[in-house]
């Protein structure tokens, strides 16, 4: 069977990560999110794969065909009308048999494809999974395992089943995408057409990346199903996991739970990582700097005296030294955060920075807790940032100095 992966969303909710990269390409446990999806497409047995580009084409286009994990793949472009439902049209010549359809940007057990795939018998196969907090997702009304209705986002669930972007079609389902009016926002969407599907309950570890701080438990989960390796490790403290790629190293150093460290970036002397780590290639992290729990791209330094809790970390970034990345309130309470839709609960009350491409941060330098700071911006020394920057902005303090000169 072949599948159809949708990879031309935008990603505004993960901005300012998406004002450089589309959102497939968001990077955890070393690799973009699309990597991830495809590698467990191939272990499902699917060896051919369209995958539907749009927003920044060409980066996907480029990184798939040199990285690709497995499966043939096709590119097939979106055309101008946006959503699931225009995306899945647009790969109609692609799809001359019954097929599955995922999403670029959910990371599931390879398990959940293959039981949907077996338990499909024509027509419109949908997974749905069992959630704690179904009012964040689609959630499916089901009688006798046919969906019969279908909300987004309720306010009061129908159930606790939510939509998992796992789904398996007959050629028939171009037909009737055909018939669908956009929404309120001008948008095309799949899930128009449930009403009368099958329902399969799928169980296991599936994982909707929604928000930036949400590849903080996918990076957990997908270092731990990985196997150590090691490269070059010199009188250091490993005390867990760790997995590097050609070229790393860690010295005189300090680790704590699992670390991903990528080709040919450097750890240490005295640096410390703890909790779940993941850094990208040709990255330095030195001198007395803390890693905890966060995810660094490519070619981020970090060398001197740095605190970053809970972050994640674009393309290029640099930090002064002494920056701190203040994750934590006093009262304890969970960390809310302003995104493009609006100030969000991110129900965690640990979460640092959210740091575009290509930031430079001043020595001595700080941000509160939850802010955003998109790419290209300077943050000037001594600066403490409380608030959400905008791209390109750049930061300076003004401050006044008395000079007195003292007798003799």
């Amino acid at each position: 069977m072949k599948a159809i992966v949708l990879a031309g969303g935008e990603g505004v909710r993960m901005r300012p990560l998406t004002h450089t990269r589309p959102k497939a390409l968001l990077q955890v446990a070393g690799k973009p999110l699309i990597w991830h999806v495809l590698s467990r497409l191939k272990e499902a047995g699917i060896s051919e794969a369209g995958v539907v580009v749009k927003y920044r084409k060409e980066m996907v286009i480029d990184y798939l065909r040199e990285n690709s994990p497995g499966p043939d793949i096709t590119f097939i472009e979106q055309g101008e009308n946006q959503g699931t439902g225009a995306a899945l049209l647009d790969a109609r010549d692609f799809a001359d048999d019954d097929f599955l359809m995922v999403a670029a940007d959910n990371i599931c057990d390879p398990e959940f494809y293959k039981k949907v795939m077996a338990e499909h018998e024509g027509g419109k196969t949908i997974a749905v999974k069992k959630v704690e907090n179904p009012t964040r997702f689609g959630v499916a009304k089901i009688e006798n395992s046919i969906i019969t209705d279908f909300i987004e986002k309720p306010e009061k669930p129908p159930s606790n089943l939510a939509n998992v972007s796992i789904y398996c079609f007959s050629p028939s389902i171009f037909e009737e995408l055909t018939s669908l009016h956009p929404t309120s926002r001008g948008e095309y969407e799949v899930v128009d057409v449930f009403k009368g599907a099958k329902a399969v309950e799928v169980e296991g570890f599936w994982m909707d990346a929604g928000y930036s701080w949400h590849l903080f438990e996918l990076n957990q989960k997908l270092l731990g199903d990985m196997e150590a390796s090691t490269e070059k490790v010199e009188n250091s403290s490993i005390n867990g996991k760790i997995i590097m790629e050609e070229g790393a190293e860690i010295v005189d150093s300090r680790i704590e739970g699992i670390a991903y460290i990528g080709k040919n970036s450097r750890v240490g002397p005295h640096s410390y990582l703890r909790g779940s780590v993941s850094i990208g290639e040709n990255c330095n992290v030195g001198e007395s700097t803390t890693l905890k729990d966060s995810i660094l791209f490519n070619n981020v330094s970090a060398k001197h005296l740095s605190y970053i809790g809970d972050s994640v970390v674009g393309e290029g970034v640099n930090f002064g030294a002494g920056t701190q990345i203040a994750n934590y309130r006093f009262d304890a309470q969970n960390i809310n955060v302003l995104t493009p839709r609006g100030w969000i609960n991110s129900g965690r009350k640990k979460l640092g920075c959210i740091i575009g491409d290509n930031v430079k941060f001043g020595v001595l330098a700080c941000t509160m807790p939850g802010k955003t700071i998109g790419n290209g911006c300077w943050i000037g020394s001594n600066v403490n940032v409380t608030r959400n920057v905008k791209p390109n902005t750049r930061i300076f303090a003004k401050q006044d100095y008395v000079y007195q000169e003292q007798g003799e």
